[in-house]
């Protein structure tokens, strides 16, 4: 074995795999932007009710899952939940992406979508946005 190969495999047993663009997994919940359709600040998950952009989006794709920023309470995404639970569509609640201003993604689990725009924006995204780059 070469000894760039050991050290390598040395340097992943330590730091582990190396991961692709890490910084925007942390952003999105765990997936790539390009695979975006929707995502909603903090802010805008604690809003009462629901967008009727997401219920759309749910309801159109079949290939859609729904991340979820498990930092938040339960009590402000539970109608997201239970509407993909009506509809059958799977999501995950991630517990491990602290300090992002994402509370919702809805992506694409294997293909990209190349969305132009994935954002609502609206006097709450305004205000998540301000304070996310403080």
């Amino acid at each position: 074995m070469k000894d760039s190969k050991l050290t390598q495999i040395v340097k992943e047993g330590i730091y582990g795999k190396p991961e692709l663009r890490p910084e925007e997994k942390h952003l999105f919940l765990g997936t790539f932007a390009e695979r975006v359709y929707l995502a909603l600040t903090n802010g805008q998950v604690y809003k009462a009710g629901m967008y009727e952009e997401a219920i759309d989006l749910i309801k159109r794709h079949s290939d859609i899952r729904l991340l979820i920023n498990g930092n938040l309470p339960y009590t402000s995404y539970s109608n997201y939940v239970k509407e993909a639970g009506r509809l059958k569509v799977p999501f995950t609640v991630h517990n491990d992406f602290h300090f992002t201003p994402l509370g919702i993604v809805l992506t694409s689990d294997y293909k990209p979508v190349q969305k132009s725009y994935i954002y609502i924006e609206d006097d709450i995204f305004e205000r998540d946005m301000e304070e996310a780059e403080v």
